[in-house]
């Protein structure tokens, strides 16, 4: 029980901790990897999700977002927007809850923009996605069901952790461009 509130103390002062960053190249390099191998691992659980891949108008991988909660909880992560394969974004997502919840995990988030108009939506800056939009948990054929809402997918990777959740919120995310 107390390395339990111990693990749960450590992942809300990292959550809390990450601050959002203006577009840095060193940045840029940095999460670049992170997220080739978040979308190694993603297609490795399922590899027709190489469809998602291939025929969104543009998709943003967020290869490590941490979540903790007592109560109250929050999540935080980084990541890339990518428009024809190529980084065009620093995207940081932030996500509050409030309901019973106790513990913390670790994920990898992906979301796919199915037009245009969607991503154009998204890239205005401060998108927030409520609580009725719901991410489809990957496992092996996740994607044959899966389904634009509203012209944007979402699937997320779990990377570790325990998390007992039932709990309201929603996820925000900002997205910063080279000037």
């Amino acid at each position: 029980m107390k390395l339990t509130m111990k693990i749960s103390a450590a992942l809300a002062a990292f959550v809390i901790s990450v601050s959002a960053m203006a577009w840095d190249p060193r940045e840029v390099s940095k999460l670049e990897g992170k997220s080739a191998e978040a979308k190694g691992e993603l297609l490795a659980d399922d590899p027709s999700m190489q469809v998602f891949f291939d025929t969104a108008a543009a998709y943003v991988v967020i290869p490590t977002v941490g979540k903790a909660g007592f109560g109250i909880g929050g999540a935080r992560g980084k990541g890339l927007l990518y428009e024809g394969g190529e980084p065009t974004a620093i995207v940081t997502l932030t996500q509050l809850t409030i309901g019973f919840q106790w513990g913390g995990q670790a994920y990898s988030e992906f979301l796919f923009f199915e037009d245009e108009g969607a991503l154009e939506d998204f890239k205005r800056g401060n998108y927030e996605l409520g609580a009725q939009a719901s991410a489809v948990a990957v496992t092996v054929g996740a994607s044959a069901d899966a389904n634009y809402s509203k012209g944007v997918a979402i699937f997320t990777r779990a990377k570790g952790g325990l998390m007992y959740e039932a709990s309201v919120g929603g996820q925000k995310f900002s997205v910063d461009t080279p000037e």
